[in-house]
């Protein structure tokens, strides 16, 4: 697997959900696992490889701002929810977050969420174990320590990636800081 069929799985894995399910979020999730247990645990972690690599590249303080304004507040479990649930977007909105986390104001669910007072708009925490839930599926692996294990072999000799600069950290709760460096998010959030 590669970058371009990571993109093309995800991409398949949202059009099903969007098609089927009143929740797509939970949907998407599961559409994934089912697409990645169709696949052999190479692919599988192949798929795990990439997504760690997009994952880690968006472990910024302005991504978690924008997490933090978005979901109402923002662990540190749930900004690793919000990172998947970035990825589940796809290509182009990862991407662009990814540019300009203050992008996201712009994002339909987003949009919806500032407006209705919901939270936690783009956190989906089931896709950040989609590559363990469809190990378990194929190996019969119940409580997941075999995948990480396997995994652990085969990124075997990789030189282990370090967390990524975070960027410049700032204060969350300072309305005009975050207006400051989220406007878009910041104005639909924090008015």
């Amino acid at each position: 697997m590669n970058t371009t069929d990571f993109w093309s799985l995800i991409d398949g894995a949202r059009s099903d959900a969007d098609a089927t399910a009143n929740d797509r979020y939970d949907a998407f999730a599961s559409v994934l696992v089912d697409r990645l247990a169709a696949t052999s645990n190479q692919t599988i972690f192949e798929f795990r490889q990439i997504f760690e690599q997009l994952h880690s590249a968006v472990y910024r303080w302005d991504m978690w701002a924008a997490a933090y304004l978005i979901g109402g507040g923002c662990s540190d479990d749930a900004f690793m929810d919000f990172r998947a649930g970035l990825i589940a977007q796809g290509q182009d909105w990862y991407e662009r977050a990814a540019a300009s986390p203050d992008a996201l104001a712009n994002h339909p669910d987003v949009i919806v969420a500032a407006a209705d007072g919901l939270v936690e708009a783009l956190f989906n925490e089931p896709v950040n174990y989609a590559a363990s839930y469809a190990y378990e599926r194929i190996n019969g692996d119940e409580d997941h320590c075999s995948f990480y294990d396997d995994y652990d072999q085969f990124l075997g000799s990789q030189p282990e990636r370090g967390p990524s600069d975070m960027g410049e950290g700032f204060d969350f709760d300072d309305n005009a800081e975050m207006h400051t460096r989220l406007s878009n998010l910041a104005r639909l959030f924090k008015p």
